[in-house]
């Protein structure tokens, strides 16, 4: 089940698959995504693609159909849900090291875990032998979660594997050895999670196919786990049970989500600073922000795009 009648669909998606040359793939995509006017970001490394674009059903389309005949792309994951309004300011296709960062080159991700599908997650992390644990970072778990998810508290997936060794005794020293299921927004990061936790010679791990999002999409309400809303890196900032839209806003001081409370402190400045971020900024960025905020209204008032308003060339 899907937000139905708004007019902008978004597509996360991934896929990890060995890509020999992404240079010589990276631009006949982009010229196809500004073919049909979408927007979003996209990124190629060897160990695979990964983005989130928006645009029209036909665009998206399109697009995805360009994707598809990428190398071991034909069974592209892809998660779909609808916006109000274009969720992303410009058009980004590029090419990276590593299409999440984890800072592990050794770890083949092609080589993961065992995917459960999320009609199946509940009566797995239901298990009592079952170790549930939260591969994103810090901020997003503060808004919403699986209860009796343990948080690593990383500012950056880069820190997961340093913090699962430094704490691999107190989560796994018993026996018998325990089953570990991980989730993530999109089910991108945990999947790596899984290859890496596999290198340390753990086999009885598993990861949310399709991540909260697929998992929020497909299990009906009366049966949903999950507590809070589910962080999401566009404008949409945060959705909930069939993603719908959630109640977060963005600071786009910090570009942490903003909640309830955070808009009535005396702190928050709407498009300036939030409690997270004031004591951080000097008053000639608060000025800055004050100034860009201003400029977006205005140009909003106008119906034009104040940001990313021209795509970057190559």
């Amino acid at each position: 089940m899907t937000v139905t009648g708004l007019p902008i669909r978004v597509a996360a998606l991934y896929r990890f698959t060995m890509l020999a040359d992404c240079e010589a793939l990276r631009r006949p995509l982009a010229l196809a995504c500004r073919a049909a006017g979408v927007r979003g970001t996209l990124l190629l490394a060897r160990e695979g693609i990964n983005g989130t674009i928006a645009g029209s059903d036909a665009s998206v389309d399109h697009v995805l159909a360009h994707l598809r005949t990428l190398p071991g792309c034909d069974r592209l994951d892809v998660r779909e849900s609808r916006a109000r309004t274009m969720p992303f300011h410009r058009l980004k296709v590029r090419v990276k090291r590593e299409i999440v960062t984890m800072g592990r080159p050794d770890i083949d991700p092609v080589d993961a875990g065992h995917y459960v599908a999320p009609e199946d997650w509940n009566a797995l992390i239901d298990r009592p032998d079952t170790i549930l644990i939260d591969t994103r970072n810090d901020f997003e778990v503060a808004i919403g979660s699986f209860p009796g998810a343990v948080d690593p508290g990383t500012r950056s997936f880069r820190d997961f594997p340093a913090w699962f060794l430094a704490h691999r005794e107190e989560l796994l020293g018993h026996t018998p050895q325990p089953r570990v299921a991980m989730f993530c927004t999109g089910g991108i990061r945990c999947e790596k999670a899984t290859a890496f936790l596999k290198t340390q010679g753990l086999d009885a791990v598993y990861h949310l196919k399709g991540g909260i999002l697929a998992y929020l999409e497909t299990v009906p309400r009366d049966q949903n786990r999950w507590q809070g809303e589910c962080f999401v890196f566009d404008q949409r900032v945060a959705v909930g049970h069939a993603l719908a839209p959630g109640s977060y806003d963005l600071c786009h001081g910090c570009r942490m989500p903003v909640g309830a409370d955070d808009r009535a402190s005396p702190l928050y400045r709407e498009g300036v600073s939030c409690p997270r971020c004031h004591a951080e900024r000097s008053d000639t960025q608060r000025a800055a922000y004050a100034e860009r905020h201003r400029q977006t209204r205005l140009a909003d008032a106008r119906g034009e795009a104040h940001v990313g308003a021209v795509y970057a060339t190559d």
